[in-house]
């Protein structure tokens, strides 16, 4: 039985309205921070796509036992529409980070919703090209980190991949198509893998089904609001065409037995992408012993905290686009 147009249309709709993003009322704290280098890592036809780096504390980069603290990349959310890699919702949390020994690089890509407004059958193709631009971007960044390693004191075998929604969306994606070795992933070296993956609302787009991983991905850790309509929290599945949220994310890691922990914040919206400083705890205790340490510690909590504000802004299709 061939899918009616009808259907096409409204997961489409539904598709493009997860990534409308909504931001929350964060003000960074003072004193700003401020990035210690900016690298212009590649040229697009279209942009120029630079990084900032923020080093890490001396004091505390390197563990009890010797180890040094991974670098993290981050990607910034914004729907693929808009957003930046310097956002002042994001300076607190590389503050933290770096004030705990964790390197902070904050990345551009290119936005491949910009300026569209349109729900549609054609939507659906325009987000899978969003998505896999903003991979293949994260993936030119990881290539100019590796290839210069040395002069920025990075260890490429330790590197974390993070973000917020969007952003999120992006690094869960990239892991997925690194583990199986797909095109995009043909401009890293063959045996590179990242050491971690933290997403803030993220999701997989899947054209073939179930999510499914040729190798075991590194260590995840999800974090993500249960009402979230956004960033679907669990999925939206036509036939092969799937976008899998973190609850469905979970089951596939469950099932397979690998590294992850994920955090379900209880009737929670799309402000979990946004919520970096008050799960920060549960971050350090991930990178600690599922990264640093590589222990398989599963963690699956569901969280209760009214100290996250909620959203005021659209939630939801209907309330975005009037249907």
């Amino acid at each position: 039985m061939r899918p009616n147009l009808k259907s096409f249309r409204i997961i489409a709709a539904v598709l493009t309205s997860l990534f409308i993003f909504q931001t929350n009322d964060i003000v960074a704290a003072e004193p700003v921070i401020t990035p210690d280098n900016t690298y212009l890592f590649e040229r697009r036809d279209t942009c120029d796509l630079f990084f900032d780096l923020y080093e890490p504390d001396a004091r505390s980069k390197v563990t009890a036992d010797g180890k040094e603290k991974p670098t993290i990349i981050f990607m910034f959310g914004g729907g693929f529409i808009n957003g930046s890699r310097s956002d002042e919702t994001y300076l607190p949390w590389y503050r933290m980070m770096t004030e705990n020994g964790y390197r902070i690089i904050a990345i551009d890509y290119r936005l491949g919703l910009k300026g569209s407004n349109k729900v549609g059958i054609a939507q659906v193709n325009a987000i899978d090209h969003a998505i896999h631009i903003a991979v293949e971007d994260l993936f030119s960044a990881t290539r100019y980190i590796i290839e210069n390693a040395e002069t920025l004191g990075i260890d490429p075998d330790n590197i974390v991949i993070s973000g917020s929604s969007a952003g999120a969306i992006s690094v869960m994606q990239a892991e997925y198509e690194l583990c199986n070795r797909t095109e995009y992933a043909d401009i890293l070296p063959e045996n590179f893998r990242y050491a971690g993956v933290i997403s803030f609302a993220g999701a997989i787009l899947s054209r073939k089904g179930k999510v499914k991983y040729a190798e075991e991905p590194a260590p995840t850790m999800m974090l993500h609001g249960t009402s979230d309509k956004l960033v679907n929290y669990k999925q939206i599945r036509f036939f092969n065409l799937g976008f899998f949220g973190s609850d469905k994310l979970a089951e596939r890691f469950a099932k397979f037995g690998y590294n992850y922990s994920i955090f379900r914040y209880l009737d929670h919206g799309h402000e979990i992408a946004n919520a970096m400083c008050q799960s920060f705890g549960d971050q350090l205790l991930f990178l600690e012993a599922n990264v640093l340490e590589g222990r398989k510690k599963t963690v699956d909590a569901v969280i209760e905290d009214s100290a996250i504000r909620k959203n005021t802004g659209s939630q939801s299709r209907k309330e975005l686009y009037g249907e």
